[in-house]
């Protein structure tokens, strides 16, 4: 608000706790009035590769917020995060309260994602996954792992896998194939809870349909 971009009934306002009246008066923010609406946003942005998962980003690199209608909906903020060179679903709300159930451990929404991992996986080390693994932050919740395919070019040998988790640690997935010796060479997340990214391009949203509302 200090910075000048907060208008109210054309007059700009630079002081923090300036109290408006949402039903007489007009606020925008960089010329855009925001107006209030009773229905809550839901939608589905595949965020390509990068863009950091903030609305803003004090170092001017690429953020989310330059791919999803924030002019239409001032108010949408992201459920979670991604890390710059993850792509994949992200989901975008004005509700905090959905945030907050999922993003909340007790609710147990699980993320899937598809990870290409070096060289070929033993039986063990997935069972090892599966059963949790030791991190610097401790031991990572059970897993659900499973196996896509294994490619092979010439002498390099990579998996492809789908892992689901319902824990949010900064960089999860690629701690976890770090610690038995499978870097991650693309990772993808595809699903949260029952929301899948289908076929939805980079860089393109969608909004949720109602069951997906309802189902989250």
């Amino acid at each position: 608000m200090t910075s000048g971009r907060v208008t109210v009934n054309g007059e700009v306002v630079t002081e923090l706790g300036s109290k408006v009246s949402p039903e007489i008066d007009e606020v925008a923010v960089d010329g855009i009035v925001v107006t209030l609406n009773d229905e809550s946003v839901y939608l589905i942005l595949n965020k390509p590769k990068g863009y950091v998962s903030t609305m803003n980003d004090p170092h001017a690199r690429h953020t989310v917020a330059e791919l999803v209608p924030t002019e239409e909906y001032p108010g949408l903020f992201p459920v979670g995060r991604l890390d710059a060179d993850t792509t994949g679903l992200m989901l975008f709300t004005t509700d905090g309260d959905l945030s907050h159930r999922v993003l909340h451990p007790k609710y147990q929404v699980y993320k899937q994602y598809r990870a290409q991992v070096e060289r070929a996986l033993r039986d063990a080390e997935l069972q090892w996954l599966r059963d949790g693994v030791m991190l610097e932050d401790g031991l990572t919740a059970p897993a659900l792992v499973e196996r896509i395919e294994t490619r092979r070019s010439g002498e390099k040998v990579t998996d492809v896998l789908t892992v689901s988790i319902r824990e949010g640690r900064k960089r999860q997935i690629r701690r976890m194939f770090d610690t038995i010796g499978h870097p991650v060479i693309e990772l993808e997340r595809i699903s949260l809870g029952t929301v899948e990214l289908g076929d939805l391009q980079q860089s393109a949203w969608r909004m949720l349909s109602d069951d997906e509302k309802e189902s989250l």
